[in-house]
């Protein structure tokens, strides 16, 4: 077990990683209206209450407000922070209802593409100062050094020499894309093409859902097939910045499948709801990972801003999906909503928004045991 990190680190964590990300999102906002000449009328990092502020030459009110789990631009036509349309505001120049379909798209799109752009940077700066990790000897990947009784793994026939090469059908190049590949599907049947010699054999094998622990004693369900394989050795080679940035695409590609898989798995059950987090488990996370030191604690911060982007366009009215959504029916139908409808929707939309987020919140009271759980 790790040493939990001290109460502050949760703190100075979470606003680590938050801040920057929700103001980077939001300034995507901002930046792209303005190019467009729309006004903004407010720039908020957290809701409620303004703490401190101050108002630039373009007449926007930055503010720092009291609840730090989010932010928002409100821009010129803007009945609220959630950008909802404002019926009874002038049809004017600067104004964000004025501005062409495609520039109100592209403003909103703006900021889970800039949180996109994050991680993406985030994992590029990785790769080219790291390199890839390859194995020393690339024929002892794979190879089963043990198999546990009565496992899956020793069910489906499975010895100690086999070397795993392909998993339904994928070939496996290092021991973490078979860990990855397992590990993340309880549960499920695979297929998994072992070398036994000259013989090439298919294994079907169910993984078996199993209750785990990581040294900080947060819990998930992962699956297990009941074998470990070899030691390998590693070196890093370094990579090219063309090969770089295909890698830094792929690893957010592989990161937001393996998020949808997750979401999947706890609306069937395979998964724990509980490993569903909030706020106050990003505060835990955070906390954990800048002890372990910065590169972990900046590895969570593109995983958290991918996040942040996967859930932005989600099609909910009120975050960014959601109005591409309402942009989409207006390009389609060649005119605006009814803001009947609109109305409706962004309440049906910030109402779903609150209850996750209460949801999620009381879901990590009692899952943390910072929280005495």
């Amino acid at each position: 077990m790790f040493e939990a990190p001290p109460f502050w680190m949760y703190v100075v964590g979470f606003l680590l990683v938050l801040g920057p990300l929700v103001t980077l999102h939001e300034l995507g906002h901002l930046l792209v209206g303005r190019w467009f000449g729309v006004r903004a009328e407010s720039f908020s990092v957290g809701f409620g209450k303004e703490i401190a502020g101050f108002t630039d030459r373009k007449g926007t009110r930055w503010k720092l407000s009291v609840l730090p789990l989010g932010g928002y631009v409100q821009f010129q036509g803007d009945m609220n922070p959630a950008s909802v349309p404002d019926p009874s505001a002038p049809k004017e120049e600067g104004n964000f209802q004025s501005a062409a379909l495609w520039k109100r798209a592209l403003i909103v799109a703006a900021g889970p593409v800039t949180n996109l752009l994050v991680a993406l940077a985030i994992f590029f700066a990785f790769n080219l100062y790291y390199g890839k990790p390859l194995p020393v000897d690339p024929t002892d990947v794979g190879t089963v050094a043990a198999v546990t009784a009565d496992s899956p793994a020793e069910a489906a026939g499975m010895k100690v020499g086999d070397r795993i090469v392909a998993i339904d059908g994928e070939r496996m190049e290092s021991w973490r894309d078979i860990q990855q590949t397992i590990l993340l599907h309880p549960n499920r049947r695979f297929v998994i093409t072992v070398t036994r010699g000259d013989e090439r054999i298919a294994l079907s094998v169910t993984a078996k859902a199993k209750r785990i622990e990581d040294g900080f004693g947060n819990s998930q369900t992962v699956g297990l097939i009941g074998v470990s394989t070899r030691d390998i050795a590693e070196r890093y080679e370094p990579v090219g910045i063309g090969e770089a940035a295909v890698r830094s695409v792929r690893q957010c590609i592989d990161t937001v499948d393996m998020m949808i898989t997750g979401i999947a798995q706890i609306v069937r059950g395979d998964r724990s709801f509980s490993e569903l987090g909030g706020p106050l488990k990003i505060a835990k996370f955070s906390g954990e990972q800048m002890s372990l030191g910065l590169p972990e604690f900046i590895t969570l911060g593109a995983l958290i801003s991918l996040n942040l982007a996967f859930i932005n366009f989600l099609p909910i009215p009120a975050l960014d999906g959601g109005h591409l959504m309402f942009y989409l029916a207006e390009a389609i139908r060649r005119k605006p909503v009814g803001p009947q409808a609109t109305e409706w929707a962004y309440r049906t939309g910030i109402a779903l928004v609150l209850t996750l987020m209460v949801v999620v919140t009381v879901n990590d009271l009692f899952s943390l045991p910072l929280f005495g759980s």
